[in-house]
């Protein structure tokens, strides 16, 4: 939208996000209702997560409804970045102050203080921020666990990203922010260091952070914080102010009406002069949603697209040519097919055309694009598209499985494990038998099924795709980015920086900003700023 536009009036509580990633806790914060929250600073080490936060960071300087229009030519790829910056010199300079590049616990302590003041400014002694974030979770996901114990042993042991939960400590004992949101993963809970549950260490830790950093001077050695989960409490029946269990910290978003099944630790603390009246809005917080929501309500309206061919030449035709040859391989297999499936694969071989957007792009036109869950959350119709709508291309074996797992998602309603799998079809694994025989991962080949939340998006999608196949056989793929970036509920014009596999990354590190949004508002009741129900 062109032309002036009104000046976005200040929200009352400046936010720090630690451990920022793309954003997306940073996002829900942002987006709450009547500017509550507004981004001071966010931090992340990673150089295309970054240039995403800023990006976003540079959208957020206008009021809704006012971005210019060279935002969006932008994100289209219609005009190269440095345009943008250049007509807009004044909000790129605040973006970039917002998103600061720097790698906590490997930068100075001191110069972290000193950014936070500045962001800070004028509220830096008030004592009304929020820290919202999360440490790096490879130390305490039980895949990387078990990943990293394999390769490094002992070296495990020593990783430093178990202690970078420490870099949180530090800003609250520093700034001792009215109120604070720590998020990692469900892995957290039961991860051990030198035969000790890390979790215990780090709620002890949290409620009084100045303490706990002995080798340290920070401002406010005394600050002190009370904890609060935000699930159904395992213990009911316990009174007000016993100690919760370590399994109500978890939240399960398919629980709340998310689209994706993703579980996640989140940690309230609130300042101990603030805790008498946050109690009330306490209780359970976040209460289960009444269903599920299938991912096929946000995927709706995305633009259909083809898979590519990779190690061949890849067109239309070619592509056209090798679906319909996997379908018929598979009608032929030896293995019985259930009728459902047979009827499925009919349909593929009868019908299998290469779509009007290809293998899609940076930009797709389309105005038919709207989901059927929160549209108005996603949809911005000065975007006129969708963006990162890109394929991957696909071996022509792992083609036909993704063939399989698709039909077979459509039948039987469930995705197929490996014993599932013709034997033809079984991947050339050492550790193949081993899974076959239930001692490892068993469904190598994951197709999102139509009528369920998905799966959890996870960094693990910029690798190969396999566990995050398109439930539409006649696409016979796996997700774009901006499908995952749908399941884990980012608006459609928020856009990812850096080649694919970082956008993929990026989008499997976030925090659902829907989430995020309503955890804000819990935070927003916890410090006065809303009425509680």
């Amino acid at each position: 939208m062109n032309g002036a536009r009104p000046s976005v009036s200040g929200p009352r509580v400046p936010v720090i996000d630690l451990f920022a990633g793309p954003g997306g806790l940073g996002e829900g914060f942002s987006a709450l209702e009547d500017d509550l929250f507004r981004i001071a600073i966010s931090v992340e080490m990673e150089e295309t997560a970054h240039e995403t936060l800023r990006l976003r960071a540079f959208f957020r300087q206008f009021a809704v409804g006012f971005v210019p229009t060279t935002y969006y030519e932008y994100v289209r790829g219609e005009i190269p970045l440095s345009e943008l910056q250049a007509k807009h010199p004044g909000e790129w300079e605040k973006a970039s102050r917002e998103a600061w590049r720097a790698e906590l616990g490997v930068a100075k302590h001191s110069a972290v203080r000193d950014r936070v003041d500045e962001a800070l400014g004028n509220e830096c002694d008030t004592g009304e921020a929020v820290l919202i974030g999360g440490p790096p979770c490879q130390a305490y996901s039980l895949v990387g666990r078990s990943r990293m114990r394999r390769v490094q042993g002992a070296e495990f042991e020593s990783d430093r990203r178990h202690f970078l939960y420490r870099e949180y400590l530090k800003i609250l004992a520093d700034h001792a922010p009215a109120a604070f949101v720590l998020e990692n993963v469900k892995g957290l809970l039961s991860s051990t260091h030198d035969g000790e549950q890390i979790f215990s260490q780090i709620r002890s830790d949290l409620r009084q952070p100045g303490r706990a950093l002995s080798d340290f001077s920070p401002r406010h050695r005394n600050v002190e914080y009370t904890l609060f989960p935000l699930g159904e409490p395992k213990r009911p029946h316990l009174a007000l102010g016993d100690e919760p269990a370590a399994e109500d910290f978890l939240l399960r978003t398919e629980e709340l009406g998310l689209p994706q099944a993703r579980h996640r630790v989140i940690i309230v603390g609130i300042r101990s002069d603030r805790v008498e009246r946050a109690r009330r809005a306490f209780g359970p917080l976040l209460k289960a949603a009444g269903g599920s929501t299938p991912l096929t309500k946000v995927l709706h309206g995305m633009p259909s697209l083809r898979s590519g061919l990779s190690r061949e030449s890849d067109s239309d035709s070619a592509w056209e040519q090798t679906i319909r040859s996997a379908a018929t391989r598979l009608l032929r297999s030896t293995r019985a097919l259930t009728e459902g499936m047979a009827d499925e694969l009919e349909r593929v071989r009868a019908n299998v055309r290469t779509p009007v957007d290809k293998r899609g792009g940076r930009f797709v036109p389309t105005t038919r694009s709207a989901p059927l869950y929160e549209p108005s959350w996603f949809v911005d119709a000065n975007l006129q598209g969708v963006l990162n709508h890109e394929t991957r291309g696909h071996m022509r074996d792992d083609l036909t499985r993704y063939l399989f797992a698709s039909t077979f998602g459509r039948a039987e309603k469930r995705s197929p494990q490996l014993a599932d799998l013709p034997q033809g079809l079984l991947p050339r694994h050492e550790n193949v038998q081993e899974a076959l025989a239930g001692n490892l991962f068993s469904d190598r080949f994951r197709v999102q099924v139509a009528g369920r939340p998905s799966t959890t998006i996870t960094s693990h999608i910029s690798k190969d795709g396999h566990y995050y196949i398109h439930p539409d056989p006649l696409q016979c793929r796996s997700l774009t980015v901006r499908e995952a970036a749908r399941l884990q509920t980012f608006p459609d014009n928020y856009f990812f920086e850096g080649p694919r596999t970082k956008q993929y990354t990026q989008v499997g590190n976030a925090v659902p900003p829907l989430l995020a949004r309503r955890v804000a508002e819990v935070v927003a009741k916890a410090l006065g700023l809303l009425q509680c129900d």
